[in-house]
């Protein structure tokens, strides 16, 4: 069993300010994996000050963006040549199929290391333009201290998506990885210390809701950035609204997956089956929606039936594995609790149900409903597990309607022969991503959704002005 005792706190691995403690649990055994202290407020209190003071009067903020650059690369070199022990602990602790782990937990976090210290040899701080009197200088300055509340389901990807521009741009970190898979931050603390980052610009603290919430309202925060449930995104963007402090918000989806009648279905299924079922179907960007015209729905609905079932469920650490366990017990009930939403709605299930495919470990049948319209709350909430709703459409502007028809504008994808045709339907959904027969994330390209999905984007140049103040300077002569 991994145990920890101690928090990474202004470089040093120092003792909690309380007794208690968070359990990893496996989601495939329900065997204790892991311990780590319990965060409290007074633990907060003091990684904010140990990031205030590295702001405030350490050397990070005063670098220049290629010194921090340098860094950034000597980080992402270390996780390069450990990337493979990062996903095995990941898949350990919340039960990512392996084959998914070494795919994008551990790589793509790396590559965001890697794209943003690229961009940072070459990002200047300051340009000048021409003003009415004279030029103006356009300066970059670090928005300070930043308070990153991450999530289980990509626990790496997601914390990357904040630090590696965070630390980009000069900002320091304070990080509170979910209590159920804090395992993965402390291998990351690590390496940031054999990265050369200097104490106090990330610091490290796993806890529950009362001491995110803390560190949320904290004053000594000047970002928060949070990647998680809408219920909780509204929770914190009225806290920062109410002390005028920056935010960030990446939450929920119901992503659409379009089928045209003329979308191959072996192929599309093939690349369906990530984009809709990825991580156990605990994604927020999982295409769960399969939208399928009425000439072809019998045929759309027998594909993905059979894409769904074809998938291997079982222990995640085996390479063979399409579909391990949810991450906790009361994630398997209310995945099982939409089932039978779905049921009680009247929407038929061809694929899987209520019967679990093992005895041991939080495991739920992979299912397929058919029959579904969109206002049926499987169709409209989100569910965050491995549970797939066929609905039919007349004709492709009924398509883009249903795809619209959401509180959510993630992502989504269209599957099609025509690739022209396919971006003209993205071009009228309202999402922050898409795709024409694929579904991909760039390290390059920004991140993010349209009405409740979130506020902001991560990613690209565009997730690095997330973490900038602007500051305009005149001057006569």
């Amino acid at each position: 069993m991994r145990q920890h005792d101690t928090l990474f706190i202004g470089g040093e691995w120092v003792a909690p300010a309380g007794t208690g403690t968070i359990d990893v649990v496996s989601p495939h055994t329900e065997e204790v994996v892991g311990r780590v202290p319990d965060g409290t407020a007074a633990d907060m209190d003091r990684a904010v000050a140990a990031a205030r003071e590295a702001f405030d009067h350490g050397p990070w903020p005063r670098m220049t963006f290629a010194e921090r650059a340098a860094v950034i690369d000597r980080l992402a070199a270390i996780y390069n040549e450990r990337q493979a022990e990062m996903a095995q602990l990941i898949t350990e602790e919340m039960g990512s199929p392996i084959t998914f782990s070494n795919l994008a937990q551990a790589p793509q976090p790396l590559s965001m290391l890697q794209y943003y210290a690229e961009l940072g040899r070459t990002f200047e701080q300051e340009e000048e333009r021409p003003g009415l009197f004279g030029p103006v200088v356009v300066r970059r300055e670090p928005v300070g201290v930043v308070a990153a509340v991450v999530p289980w389901n990509v626990p790496q990807f997601v914390t990357m998506t904040k630090l590696a521009p965070a630390l980009l741009a000069g900002c320091t970190v304070v990080l509170k990885p979910a209590p159920e898979t804090p395992l993965d931050a402390y291998l990351l603390a690590e390496w940031v210390a054999e990265a050369g980052v200097p104490a106090g610009v990330l610091n490290i603290v796993p806890a529950g809701r009362e001491a995110g919430e803390h560190l949320v309202s904290h004053p000594g925060v000047d970002k928060v950035a949070f990647t998680g449930s809408t219920a909780a995104g509204r929770r914190i963007a009225a806290i920062c609204g109410e002390q005028l402090k920056r935010v960030s918000l990446e939450l929920g989806g119901k992503s659409a997956a379009i089928v045209l009648d003329d979308a191959d279905l072996a192929s599309s299924m093939g690349f369906l089956s990530m984009a809709s079922l990825m991580n156990n179907g605990q994604a927020c960007v999982a295409q769960t929606r399969i939208l399928a015209s009425r000439n072809r729905y019998d045929e759309v609905v027998d594909a993905v039936a059979g894409m769904v079932a074809s998938q291997p469920v079982g222990d995640p650490a085996d390479p063979a594995t399409g579909i391990g366990p949810l991450v906790a017990k009361r994630q398997q009930e209310r995945v099982e609790g939409y089932i039978r939403i779905g049921m009680d709605e009247g929407a038929k299930v061809v694929v899987g149900g209520l019967d679990r495919p093992r005895d041991r470990g939080w495991y739920v049948a992979p299912t397929v409903f058919s029959g579904v319209s969109n206002d049926m709350r499987i169709a409209r909430e989100e569910i965050f597990g491995p549970v797939l709703a066929v609905i039919p459409y007349e004709d492709e502007a009924d398509a883009v309607r249903i795809a619209n028809d959401s509180d959510y504008g993630l992502a989504g994808t269209v599957w099609t022969a025509d690739t022209e045709r396919g971006m003209e339907i993205a071009r009228q959904v309202r999402t922050g991503t898409y795709g024409v027969n694929c579904y991909m994330l760039g390290a390059n390209t920004p991140f993010g959704g349209f009405k409740a999905s979130g506020i902001g984007r991560e990613l690209g140049p565009e997730g690095l002005s997330g973490y900038l103040e602007y500051k305009s300077i005149s001057r006569l002569g």
